[in-house]
């Protein structure tokens, strides 16, 4: 079995930005020579998600409405007693998980038809990554 690493690095000017990285999993997947397997990509702070669904302006902007309606900025939580301002963004990052397993068929990543790959900030404006881990044969 072949294993490959690689690691996105993200610096965002916002503090909830929604990057499509979906050509950097292919990528990693093309140079990993893999063929059958599966690829982990996986947001490495706990303010942060991975997810898959439509690269639609109008949809990102409607999962963004929705996910501060489930867990908007509040003064109140209870995590801001420990000095850190960013209670909602780790709220956010349960609702749309960490990392995704995606399939790898005929060497390429098998979406479906309209399937892109995102990384979702939560907490931004600081220096942050995420892995891409290429498994199989």
């Amino acid at each position: 079995m072949k294993f490959h690493t690689e690691y996105l690095w993200f610096h965002t000017k916002k503090h909830r930005e929604y990057i499509n990285i979906t050509d950097k999993v292919e990528e990693a997947v093309r140079k990993s020579g893999v063929q059958e397997g599966m690829v982990l990509v996986s947001a490495m702070h706990i303010t942060a998600g991975v997810w898959v669904n439509d690269a639609e302006d109008g949809l990102l902007a409607d999962i963004d409405e929705w996910l501060e309606k489930l867990a908007p900025y509040r003064d109140d939580y209870r995590h801001h007693r420990t000095g850190e301002t960013n209670g909602d963004a780790h709220l956010k990052s349960l609702l749309v998980h960490n990392q995704v397993i995606l399939p790898i068929t005929g060497g390429r990543l098998d979406l479906g038809p309209w399937q892109q790959v995102y990384y979702a900030e939560f907490d931004g404006q600081r220096r942050k990554r995420a892995v891409i881990k290429v498994m199989g044969e």
